[in-house]
């Protein structure tokens, strides 16, 4: 058969992986200064762009969406050519999809750090965002696609399986998720609320992880881990077993994120076993990449390269493990909203993600510049400190969370409390600083890793292109010669591989979801919850634009001593007016669902100004900017229009008379701070946000009755 000849193209490649190093320094400084920040709240230099609410986010969406993101990227176009034996089916869309992506990551930097945030974790980027996401996913997709289509190998290798299926499920996530009704540019509210948007924020959050920060990655495993050791994989039957049992599995497992909530118990008891049932799978593939080095330890003991791999894919073994252990309830009542989490996530970000991508670059800087790496030693120091840095970090957030709960949880001989909240968070600062010293050593390996892939690439000379040769691939389907194992039959249809991730995806999504927004009982009403008023609507969009949401809680669970702390736990119907819910995932701070009222309006004042006037030993950064800034009160009108859009009760024609109560809410809280003698105009945004807190958890009583019907 006639040899075609073609060219492996390595400038996308290298595009990529240079923006994924450079990403991944800028997010990881940016994480190594959120953690220094909880420890020493002067950290947060008294401006409004740099407080942990706003540098939290940008942290997790640079390492997320830049570090791994780019990382994925330059897998994939590095890895899908030579396993199909033809070049990326368009250079131009690979150009868009890489410049588009990096313009995406700097808009979405300068966004969150001016407050534009939906609330949402992992979801905080704006409608216009969003927008460029979907266009640039689909512009990579059709790139692959295409790829695969005009591919000279009948075949399809189980790493492209696992791109494939994170394709098309991460597009089903970012759709649902980000329904949302814009209010102006960047301000928008989510389309879902209360419970039904707790529900899909994690069915989201949950299988953001799963498919961008897992299953491309366990591609990148299959691809990448067998090259550097010059084995095959394991086994061909359990990479299918792997896959498929994976993929439809994971979808499920998203309210174990909301265990204790208002979330139905039947979706929390759901996304339990599924959690459970996850793990089966998730070890299947560890062991497959493992069992892949056997015979070669002597060389793993040598090669810093495998080093990486193994540490990594030994990381994603143990998240695996903790995630099923962390979604049943008596283990969930202590991880939830404490560091607990924060271990287990960077566990899997620090080793999982983190390691496997050092050691895909390790490996393919050197090939792409046709020399060897410029110091293995380097890269061996790297791994130490690096591994290190991983367990300075994750040992002190398992430890404080330990503490942390012991604390919260204890009583005295009559009754009360033993500890206040202050107390906990004291207790914990030197875990944080811990914390922060071992997330700089993670960093300073990086730094080495960036100085010897610099010198590697100087020391050879970057190939553009290779020259490779293979013959067409038949346009009539030819019959093998021998029965071929069933699981060969989808490989060989791409399309349907597609089809089918996407129903097996979609199915789990579907059975929570649809019992959830359409049968009523599921979220009972409560007659006394009203909307908010549009002076605590305006409120609660500085609350939300200052990342409140990444340091307090709005979801009192029903364990004795949360209910003694922070009063009634909640209920479903308190939150059907909350576009988007505010649940929290992580209290460094108290819950916040009964704060209406607890205390007078100058407390808040005060608070916000200078927090350790109020609860001293606080690590709240200061606020000064909301005593200076007014309130937007143009854009009310446009926001009471939209909320009765989403079916919230306010009254026709309402937007008509909606600044004229704003004004007047406004000024009974300023008439009230100056009989306390604190003088500040009625327009300034600190109104609005004691007006919200005021109100936060007032709508209901102990004795208000709940409607099903």
């Amino acid at each position: 058969m006639e040899l075609q000849k073609f060219q492996y193209d390595n400038k996308l490649p290298k595009m990529f992986a240079v923006a994924c190093i450079f990403w991944g320094v800028i997010g990881m400084l940016a994480g190594v200064l959120a953690a220094f920040q909880l420890a020493f709240p002067i950290l947060n230099f008294n401006t409004e762009f740099t407080t942990f609410g706003r540098v939290r986010p940008i942290h997790t969406n640079a390492v997320i969406f830049a570090f791994v993101g780019n990382g994925i990227f330059t897998a994939v176009y590095y890895s899908i050519p030579r396993l199909l034996k033809t070049p990326m089916w368009s250079n131009l869309l690979g150009k868009i999809h890489f410049w588009g992506w990096q313009l995406i990551i700097v808009a979405a930097a300068l966004t969150l750090a001016l407050g534009f945030t939906s609330g949402k974790e992992y979801a905080e980027l704006e409608w216009p965002i969003d927008i460029a996401i979907t266009l640039i996913w689909v512009v990579f997709g059709i790139n692959m696609f295409g790829t695969i289509l005009t591919r000279r190998e009948r075949h399809l290798y189980v790493a492209i399986w696992f791109f494939i299926g994170s394709w098309v499920t991460v597009a089903l996530l970012h759709i649902v998720n980000s329904f949302e009704i814009p209010v102006s540019f960047m301000k928008s509210y989510s389309w879902y609320a209360g419970v039904q948007d707790a529900l899909v924020q994690w069915w989201y959050g949950h299988n953001a992880v799963a498919f961008f920060l897992t299953t491309p990655y366990l591609g990148m495993m299959y691809y990448f881990l067998p090259k550097a050791a010059n084995r095959p994989i394991y086994s061909y039957k359990l990479s299918i077993v792997h896959f498929w049992s994976l993929i439809f599995l994971y979808i499920w497992a998203g309210p174990h994120h909301l265990l204790y909530t208002a979330l139905p118990d039947w979706a929390q008891s759901l996304g339990t076993v599924f959690s459970i049932m996850l793990l089966l799978p998730s070890w299947g593939g560890m062991l497959n990449g493992l069992f892949t080095l056997r015979g070669a330890w002597d060389k793993v003991r040598v090669d810093p390269i495998l080093k990486f791999f193994v540490v990594a894919v030994t990381c994603y073994g143990m998240s695996t493990f903790e995630g099923p252990m962390m979604s049943l309830k008596n283990v969930n009542a202590i991880s939830h909203y404490s560091d607990w989490t924060v271990a287990h996530v960077h566990i899997g970000a620090l080793g999982w993600n983190g390691f496997m991508t050092f050691g895909m670059l390790y490996w393919l800087f050197p090939k792409m510049y046709n020399t060897k790496l410029y110091s293995t030693k380097l890269a061996a120091k790297h791994f130490w400190i690096g591994t290190l840095g991983i367990v300075l970090y994750a040992v002190p957030m398992y430890w404080a969370a330990f503490r942390s709960y012991f604390m919260m949880k204890a009583f005295t001989p009559e009754g009360q409390l033993q500890y206040q909240f202050m107390d906990v968070v004291q207790t914990i600062v030197p875990f944080y600083i811990l914390r922060a010293i071992g997330g700089t050593l993670f960093l300073i390996g990086v730094v080495m890793m960036v100085w010897n892939l610099y010198k590697t690439a100087k020391q050879g000379a970057f190939v553009a292109t290779e020259q490779a040769e293979a013959p067409a691939l038949p346009k009539q389907y030819e019959k093998p010669a021998k029965k071929m194992h069933w699981h060969s039959v989808i490989e060989r249809r791409p399309v349907t591989l597609l089809v089918l991730s996407l129903i097996v995806v979609g199915i789990g999504g579907l059975v929570e979801m649809v019992p959830t927004f359409l049968v009523k009982t599921n979220i009972p009403t409560i007659k006394s919850v009203k909307p908010y008023t549009p002076l605590e609507l305006q409120g609660r969009d500085i609350y939300i634009s200052e990342g409140c949401y990444n340091c307090h809680s709005q979801m009192i669970r029903p364990f004795r001593y949360e209910v003694a702390r922070y009063g009634e736990y909640s209920k479903a119907g308190e939150f059907v007016y909350d576009h988007p819910f505010q649940w929290g995932s992580k209290r460094t701070g108290p819950d916040l669902a009964r704060i209406g009222g607890k205390y007078p309006d100058s407390w808040h004042f005060n608070h916000m100004l200078e927090p350790t006037s109020m609860a001293p030993g606080s690590i709240m950064p200061k606020y000064p900017w909301l005593f200076e800034k007014e309130i937007p009160v143009g854009t009310t009108n446009s926001k009471i229009h939209a909320m009765r859009k989403m079916g919230v009760p306010y009254a026709d024609g309402y937007e008509a008379k909606a600044v004229d109560d704003l004004k007047a809410q406004a000024g009974e809280i300023a008439t009230r701070l100056k009989k306390e003698k604190i003088e500040i105009d009625s327009n300034k945004q600190i109104i609005a946000l004691i007006a919200y807190l005021q109100r936060v958890g007032k709508d209901i009583k102990v004795s208000d009755k709940v409607e099903t019907e």
